[in-house]
């Protein structure tokens, strides 16, 4: 079934020490899998399925030509969408300071050790590990992994020999990586050692799969709640994506219930300095390892909190149609925008004399560019690029050779937009939705 993600989970609590979930958590669990708009693992894959094929088909008929005459993998370094990336399942990616837990979550996930893993008190992860599901235990290494033709890593190429050198897969066969696949990333550093040891971008990457990841879980010591420089720059690449972000206080055993009131209330305040939203993170409370509890006094808590953590995984897979179609809206609004932009400069472009002392002062004046392609097209500011990382791109650039604004692609990112993908949207399940119109939708006899 589709919580089996959910029951693979809390087997692992079987097998440890700790107390088993509690019995409002276990109904709930059972009442939320028995739903018929639930629907069956294999209705949700074929649904999925269904969807990917579509997208697909949209994106390069409608949106593709669009991204390659408006050069959108060089302004916003994200490579053109391959069909792997619309089959690809959930991913769920671990960010986090160095032992803060990461590797030991995974671990307590899938009720056993991977492929690959290393726990310890020191810096440990010191590489990109994707879990995936397979038939026997195994390590596969990054440029082995960026070149197979089932998985969407394709993409990590750009970032060199250097990077794959530290990313790998471990593939072990388990019940959960049937569903999702994880992503552990390397415990974030200090000072130089963040940003030249690595010998790539760390926060270059950090985006690229927070770009394709379905959930980001963001993980916190209970004793180590400082956010550093590095791990507000990681953090910072995750803009957009906040509707994502899940924030986890791990190892909140070790301190008593005052403290962790102390603790609780000052990651907040921090969160709320870092990440400029008026919403606040949803931050998961608990010890995600195999040891007992050290201290009892919030064990109810803990367990309540891990059934919403695991009942947030488990309706990844259900919702990986939804989610693959709001990055999709997300990207066209972007490749929109940027058309225009484009369309815009090339238009204030001398036919002859004087092309390069024309784009000097167009891109010293990019932020009143912006405000007059807002203003004429009425597109929203959260639409555009980074004026500044954008503005550096433009450099390497002639705005000479850049292409005219053509109003006929521009049309079919609309139809995108008002019709195409509303309308794959009503063919997913709803709460409206009977149980004859879900068989309708699912295609059942």
């Amino acid at each position: 079934k589709i919580y089996e993600v959910v029951v693979s989970c809390f087997l692992c609590l079987a097998t440890s020490n700790k107390s088993p979930p509690t019995a409002a958590a276990a109904t709930t669990m059972s009442n939320w899998a028995a739903s018929p708009r639930s629907g069956s693992a294999d209705e949700v894959i074929n649904k999925t399925n269904k969807v990917s094929a579509q997208l697909k088909a949209i994106y390069k008929d409608n949106i593709l030509p669009a991204e390659k005459r408006y050069r959108y993998d060089f302004f916003y370094e994200s490579p053109f969408l391959t069909d792997v990336e619309f089959d690809a399942k959930p991913q769920v990616m671990l960010v986090g300071q160095y032992s803060v837990g990461k590797t030991s979550f995974i671990r307590y996930m899938l009720g056993r050790d991977f492929p690959g893993a290393r726990i310890g008190p020191e810096p440990t992860t010191d590489r990109f590990t994707c879990l995936i599901n397979g038939p026997e235990e195994r390590t596969i290494p990054g440029n082995a992994l960026s070149v197979h033709p089932d998985l969407p890593f394709r993409g990590l190429e750009r970032f060199g020999v250097s990077f794959l050198s530290r990313f790998e897969g471990s593939q072990l066969p388990s019940s959960v990586l049937r569903s999702i696949t994880l992503v552990d990333t390397p415990g974030i550093l200090s000072g130089e050692k963040q940003r030249v040891n690595r010998g790539y971008d760390f926060t270059k990457v950090v985006s690229w799969f927070a770009d394709r990841a379905d959930l980001i879980l963001l993980l916190f010591d209970a004793h180590k709640l400082d956010i550093s420089d590095e791990l507000k720059a990681t953090i910072d690449v995750l803009k957009g994506h906040e509707d994502k972000v899940r924030c986890i206080l791990n190892k909140a055993d070790q301190i008593n219930r005052q403290q962790l009131m102390r603790v609780y209330g000052s990651l907040l305040w921090s969160l709320g300095k870092t990440i400029n939203s008026p919403e606040v993170l949803r931050v998961y409370v608990g010890s995600f390892w195999h040891e007992p509890l050290q201290n009892l006094d919030n064990a109810e808590l803990f367990e309540s909190e891990e059934s919403d953590l695991m009942r947030d995984l488990a309706i990844l897979p259900r919702q990986s149609a939804v989610r693959k179609i709001n990055e999709l809206v997300k990207r066209i609004r972007k490749v929109k925008t940027l058309a225009y932009i484009i369309g815009h400069l090339k238009s204030q472009m001398p036919a002859v004399m004087g092309k390069d002392k024309k784009q000097q002062k167009l891109i010293s004046d990019m932020p009143n560019v912006f405000r007059q392609i807002m203003k004429k097209h009425n597109l929203a500011p959260g639409d555009f690029p980074d004026i500044n990382k954008f503005s550096e791109k433009l450099k390497d650039t002639k705005f000479s050779e850049f292409h005219s604004l053509k109003l006929d692609q521009i049309q079919l990112l609309e139809d995108c937009l008002s019709s195409h993908l509303p309308k794959l949207m009503e063919e997913l399940p709803s709460e409206k939705d009977s149980p004859e119109t879900l068989k309708a939708k699912f295609g059942a006899n």
